[in-house]
């Protein structure tokens, strides 16, 4: 498990040609450099202005799990916006290495930045408190999204009345998930379509 802290590594072993910019709250303007890591596709500034006027009434005091965390823009964004604490999951190390050297630029103390593989995290991990709001965006190809939104039944793991989000091909099928837990809002963008859920019972 690693917190924020800042790379050892040069600024050209950090940085590529990435950058995303915060487009709400404290660090709203902010703009972050990423590593160019394949396959990484920060949620663009139109969707994530949509999601977190979705997220305006709950965000403020949140416990938020990015998973796929890539450049970290939708954790980030939350953290800007007054959410309690953000978890980032990123399996690539030079994609984490960013995340890390951002939070540090940011100067917060509400990240958690872990190395791990997300469904591997998802079955094993026991939170100290359930999650409010997860941001779920895998790479489009991998067909993370149906093993991920299981997973996330696990006890303990979703806060009563957590909020779901997801961003997929707008092409791929609408993935399955119990009667619980409720497609609420759904927008597409180009070729992604990105919804919002909300756990309406907890799970026991």
């Amino acid at each position: 498990m690693k917190h924020c802290q800042r790379s050892t590594s040069s600024p050209s072993e950090r940085w590529a040609s990435g950058q995303l910019r915060i487009i709400g709250g404290q660090w709203r303007g902010r703009k972050l450099r990423f590593s160019q890591v394949d396959g990484l596709r920060p949620t663009g500034d139109r969707v994530r202005e949509t999601l977190f006027n979705w997220l305006a009434p709950t965000i403020t005091g949140a416990r938020c799990l990015d998973l796929f965390a890539g450049s970290g823009a939708l954790g980030l964004e939350a953290l800007s916006r007054g959410a309690a604490s953000a978890t980032f999951i990123e399996r690539h190390p030079k994609a984490l290495a960013s995340l890390q050297e951002n939070c540090a630029l940011l100067g917060t103390n509400d990240a958690q930045v872990i190395l791990a593989d997300a469904l591997s995290w998802l079955e094993k991990t026991q939170p100290a408190q359930p999650y409010d709001v997860v941001f779920l965006d895998p790479p489009f190809d991998a067909d993370l999204l149906q093993p991920c939104l299981t997973l996330l039944q696990r006890p303990s793991l979703l806060a009563p009345g957590a909020h779901i989000y997801t961003e997929a091909d707008r092409l791929q099928s609408l993935p399955v998930t119990p009667s619980h837990i409720s497609l609420i809002k759904e927008k597409t963008a180009g070729h992604v379509c990105y919804r919002l859920y909300r756990l309406f019972e907890n799970i026991e």
